[in-house]
């Protein structure tokens, strides 16, 4: 009986959440809104329908772990390689004077000391999974207003994994032991840190590269490299979410990891949804939620007033110009859903009591909920106060020049066709970039060291965006799947060049109508070829000869450089001509 009454409130859960989100996208608002309201609603609070216990603490507990896998994974140093010194000088003094703002705006509201040090290191985080959505559903992620807020949010997460672990420990009222842990935390992270990087440039690449083109099996092993992280950090008696976070930066340093992150999301969002649900069901009642509101209004005015303050001045102090210090800034105004898990754990050592986790959700659910507006209108924004904030602009102000696509070429895939136009298009457009979904071919490219390539499947949003299809000139797809050319058809820009191809007539047409500049149908010219080919050997066989010379040539230099030395499997030097009949 009890494992229905689980189920059934596990139930419960996916179908409110589920009703509450459709109800949230509505109105603009995240996901995560919805999951901790989801919580709420459904907890004592208000219909107290359902429990935190079995099932869902389980399920709950994973969430936490995939949530910060899935952070780990969008860790890609090579995205901000180009501005780091800034960006660590930004992200330090962030967190130090964020953190110092909400010391004394707790203090101020009159907060008990636990309760202060507790509040001040649960509301210092950006939202990540917020920012990092609504810029990329913006085309913004890749400008620098973008990589700069990404940085910080990168050394953020691992300032969140630190504060994690920290509260996992069994003890914090004791000035010796916290920094015994702090030191023994640093240590172990240490350890598991370099084998996670060894492993990224050492095992996984070999181990991923034989992989990667079995997408069951491809899954299957990234979720097992999680919990074998898990497995290593709970021996050495970290946190679950310390073991997590460090496989998913192993894991994103891979030319794979793009595609990973499109296959993983799914599956990492059903857990997520438990975990935020979680939070809302450890609230005791609506009293606990609303036991400090006006509090709560006032931390969340002050801290995303003062969080945009200090954010703009550090910006703007790294010789940012105004426009890109104030975007920067407006976007990291929110207060984290991670403060609700850092309060989470907190409730659990017993250093708060429920109506300090309701006083957390109350402003992260408003701060959150504001902040979609502001980030989805902060150019608009920035039109109509840019005449006061031109007071901090000097000419000493130059934004750095980021490596961005613009203005390029995309190749879908990689193959005879497009391998022959990818040297004109070079030529041409200066940037191409090839997305292919075979390991083989992106081990090619990379010998080759002449283009950008991108492992993953054209399907996956992340990476059309990670390809710049949005901005390029010129796309060539060698696919025959109709939906996936009408997809590029649709993304790209009104003025790019689009060449797709297609195996059937209809196919065409229809591509056609959708805005091709030109069909390949290598079926139907191979054919004409042929017949042309034919005709020439009945009347000119002189002819016949000079046309294909440049064919057969073309086939043995291939062949000589792509058959390996352990498995011929013909002779390179036999004649193609005589490998059929003759009629003389």
């Amino acid at each position: 009986m009890t494992e229905v009454v689980l189920s059934a409130d596990f139930a419960l859960i996916i179908v409110a959440a589920t009703a509450i989100a459709l109800l949230a996208r509505q109105f603009g608002q995240p996901t995560i809104v919805a999951y901790i309201l989801t919580g709420v609603v459904l907890g004592p609070v208000a219909l107290d329908v359902v429990t935190i216990e079995g099932l869902v603490e389980v399920m709950a507990e994973l969430g936490l772990g995939f949530l910060l896998f899935l952070l780990g994974l969008k860790m890609r140093f090579d995205d901000i390689r180009e501005i780091l010194r800034p960006i660590t000088n930004i992200a330090v003094g962030q967190t130090i004077l964020q953190t110092a703002l909400a010391f004394a705006v707790a203090w101020a509201l009159g907060f008990a000391t636990v309760e202060i040090i507790v509040i001040a290191l649960a509301t210092v985080f950006g939202a990540t999974p917020i920012i990092v959505k609504l810029l990329t559903d913006k085309n913004e992620i890749t400008s620098l207003p973008g990589k700069i807020d990404v940085g910080v949010l990168i050394v953020q997460d691992i300032y969140l994994v630190v504060v994690l672990a920290l509260f996992s420990a069994d003890r914090l009222d004791d000035p010796v032991q916290v920094a015994t842990t702090l030191g023994v935390i640093f240590v172990m992270m240490g350890f598991i840190g370099l084998f996670s990087l060894a492993s990224s440039r050492y095992l996984l690449p070999r181990l991923f590269r034989r992989i990667a083109d079995q997408k069951e099996v491809f899954l299957v092993v990234a979720i097992a490299w999680v919990f074998l992280f898990i497995a290593i950090a709970e021996a050495f008696e970290l946190s679950v979410e310390v073991g997590a976070f460090l496989a998913g930066i192993s894991l994103a340093q891979l030319p794979y990891s793009k595609e990973l992150e499109d296959r993983i999301t799914p599956i990492t969002d059903f857990f997520i949804l438990v975990f935020f649900a979680s939070i809302g069901l450890q609230i005791e009642s609506l009293a606990s939620l609303l036991a400090y509101w006006q509090e709560a209004v006032v931390a969340s005015v002050v801290l995303m007033i003062g969080n945009f303050w200090i954010m703009f001045y550090l910006i703007d102090r790294e010789g940012f110009s105004v426009e890109t210090s104030f975007l920067g800034s407006i976007n990291m105004v929110q207060v984290s859903e991670f403060s609700l898990v850092v309060g989470a754990l907190a409730l659990q050592q017993e250093l708060i009591g429920p109506d300090i986790l309701g006083y957390l959700t109350l402003m992260a659910l408003l701060t959150m909920t504001a902040s979609t507006y502001v980030i989805t209108y902060n150019h608009e924004i920035y039109e109509r106060v840019h005449p006061w904030f031109e007071r901090f602009q000097s000419d000493e102000k130059i934004d750095r020049e980021l490596r961005e696509y613009d203005d390029h070429a995309v190749a879908i895939g990689y193959d005879e066709i497009t391998e022959q136009a990818l040297p004109l298009l070079q030529e041409r457009y200066g940037q191409v970039v090839v997305v292919d979904r075979k390991t083989e071919h992106v081990a090619e490219l990379r010998e080759e060291g002449q283009y950008d390539y991108l492992f993953g499947d054209v399907r996956h949003t992340e990476i059309r965006k990670a390809a710049g299809l949005k901005n390029a000139k010129f796309v060539l797809s060698s696919t025959v799947e109709r939906d996936v050319n009408a997809a590029l058809l649709a993304e790209a820009p009104d003025d790019a060049v689009v060449f797709v191809e297609a195996d059937r007539i209809v196919d065409a047409y229809t591509l056609y109508e959708q805005g091709a500049a030109y069909v390949i149908m290598d079926t139907y010219l191979a054919g004409e070829k042929l017949s042309d080919y034919i005709e020439r050997y009945f009347t000119d066989r002189e002819a016949f000869e000079e046309a294909i010379a440049a064919d057969i040539e073309t086939i043995m230099r291939r062949g000589r450089r792509r058959d390996g030395p352990t498995s011929p499997r013909f002779d390179l030097q036999a004649d193609p001509r005589r490998w059929g009949g003759d009629d003389d």
